[in-house]
């Protein structure tokens, strides 16, 4: 996260988790999505570096590690909802 900074990184992780609840058609609301675009894209992040896989040097790198952390989440989410 030091290349994109804290700011961006709350814009691009909102709008991972977005367009992952728009694809997944999870019905969570916006607020709640965007809420696990941002922790997904922590989680994401600091599960690639555990396996010294580094995608977040640049802002769409950033994003896609993003929305794969949200889509993780909000499948997770999906599954204890049930």
């Amino acid at each position: 996260m030091e290349s994109v900074g804290w700011i961006a990184a709350i814009i691009i992780g909102g709008l991972a988790g977005w367009l992952a609840g728009k694809l997944m058609d999870m019905r969570f609301g916006i607020f709640m999505n965007i809420v696990l675009g941002i922790v997904g894209s922590v989680v994401a992040v600091a599960v690639l570096r555990t396996f010294d896989v580094f995608v977040e040097d640049s802002r769409l790198g950033y994003f896609v590690t993003s929305f794969l952390g949200a889509s993780l989440l909000l499948f997770l989410a999906k599954l204890v909802r049930r």
